[in-house]
């Protein structure tokens, strides 16, 4: 009987907890607002390198890897206007960290990522160099399973992240004066 109840109380911890999946590109695009941005970046970025991202072990907890981070930017940039396949501007990613919490009913993740804007034909001339950090929460009522809530919280601050990117492109202004050489 004990053995039973064990194997009953295994089973449903297992089926309630699943495995850990990782941040889907889908939910991290930009779906806001286009913004206006400096007519030199319009169709104008690529994207260099993406890197610092972790991939998912299913046994232990959700991430967030570099090719979803890398397709959820692209993405957002192509729908902003920005994305070309060899553009002037290069943009090179670094998830420097990923805060993540261990337990608890709300889960609140922080995103950490430096990006790195430069000029191929001004010799690598940097035009940006930002570091974003982005909270997000899931809550509870977002997801019974502590898995999932995790899962939407990566993606959640991986797309505020994202946002924030796209706040400070339209923010730049690409004059002469603005870009120093990369050291």
């Amino acid at each position: 009987m004990n053995l039973l109840r064990f194997l009953v109380i295994a089973a449903s911890a297992i089926y309630l907890s699943g495995c850990a999946s990782g941040a889907k590109m889908d939910n991290m695009i930009y779906d806001g607002p286009a913004k206006i941005y400096d007519a030199e970046l319009e169709n104008n970025m690529g994207i260099s390198n993406v890197t610092g991202g972790t991939k998912t072990n299913p046994a232990w907890t959700s991430e967030i890897d570099n090719n979803a981070f890398s397709g959820a930017i692209k993405e957002s940039l192509l729908q902003q206007g920005l994305l070309s396949g060899k553009g002037r501007y290069q943009l090179e990613v670094i998830l420097l960290e990923v805060v993540q919490p261990l337990f608890g009913l709300d889960f609140t993740v922080t995103t950490h990522v430096k990006y790195l804007l430069t000029d191929r034909e001004n010799n690598g001339a940097v035009v940006m160099n930002e570091t974003i950090v982005a909270p997000y929460t899931a809550t509870f009522g977002d997801a019974f399973a502590a898995i999932k809530r995790l899962r939407l919280a990566n993606e959640g601050s991986g797309k505020a992240n994202i946002a924030s990117l796209l706040a400070a492109l339209s923010e730049l202004e690409i004059k002469p004066g603005d870009i120093y050489l990369s050291q």
